[in-house]
């Protein structure tokens, strides 16, 4: 376990160079998820009751019993491996899949968000660490500005792929969040939170989604939604912790007025494999 300060923390836009880094975090977040996943779908009723009909129509057809039953759970397991990813987004992304090159576009010209933190962070040197790591970045920037991509195209796959927020500690991407466009005012959504494994339990999860929701609320957001993964516990004790509820709870002791209600993703047989919590602003 890493020590963290969180006042060392950058809070900023994904750009094109953290695209690999943002994968293999998303990618180790994945493992386990996915797996509680397939287990949780495969052993809903209706998909408990589809498998028996196809198991009994191998049974006539075949002489054995045990490849009757295995060869449609094989089947089933492969073809969720396959698509879920791209049809429901691991890690609550709603979209069939997520370009990661639109997620950039502007990146450089709205990339912060106000760290409480930054602050009490040490000094070095007469000056605080995070302000010299701006200045670093923004040399490197200007050096990757011949970057070649259609301005016209990034706009379209802009509209579409969202905005993507890292936690960058000393050059090192440590978590990101993933907020998607949602096409109703006054409604943010969030997705795809993931913490790389040293940094857990540091507070750096709750500063990003904190922070983010600050700067929604300051542009006209009334209420964000947070996508979380249908097994997941973990996920689920983390968003109460920081002041979201679960979508249909009744709410300080009143009943839900407010009927903007946000559709969970489903996947195999209709079944959500998302939870939706919700915060009002």
């Amino acid at each position: 376990m890493v020590k963290l300060d969180l006042g060392s923390v950058v809070l900023r836009r994904m750009r094109l160079d953290d695209i690999e880094a943002v994968k293999a975090l998303i990618k180790d977040g994945c493992e386990g998820t996915e797996n509680r996943l397939l287990l949780h779908l495969l052993t809903r009723p209706l998909a408990l009751f589809t498998l028996a009909i196809l198991s009994s129509i191998l049974r006539c057809i075949m002489h054995s019993f045990i490849l009757a039953l295995v060869i449609p759970v094989f089947v089933a397991i492969v073809y969720l491996k396959l698509t879920l990813p791209r049809s429901t987004g691991i890690l609550g992304a709603r979209r069939p899949y997520w370009d990661y090159v639109g997620s950039t576009y502007r990146a450089e010209r709205d990339s912060e968000l106000e760290n409480p933190y930054t602050r009490m962070a040490k000094p070095v040197g007469g000056k605080v660490k995070t302000q010299e790591r701006a200045k670093r970045r923004k040399k490197e920037e200007k050096g990757k500005e011949g970057e070649k991509h259609d301005m016209e195209d990034l706009q379209d796959r802009a509209r579409v792929a969202g905005e993507v927020w890292v936690a960058d500690c000393d050059g090192e991407v440590i978590a990101s969040l993933s907020r998607e466009p949602v096409h109703r005012s006054g409604v943010t959504r969030m997705c795809r939170l993931v913490v790389q494994s040293w940094y857990r339990k540091e507070g750096v999860g709750s500063l990003l989604v904190q922070c983010l929701a600050n700067r929604e609320k300051e542009r006209g957001s009334r209420r964000v939604y947070a996508h979380v993964p249908f097994p997941s516990r973990v996920g689920e004790v983390f968003f109460r912790k920081v002041g979201f509820r679960l979508q249909g709870e009744v709410a300080d002791g009143e009943e839900e007025k407010n009927k903007d209600f946000e559709e969970p993703q489903k996947g195999w047989l209709g079944y959500p494999v998302t939870k939706v919590f919700v915060k009002d602003l």
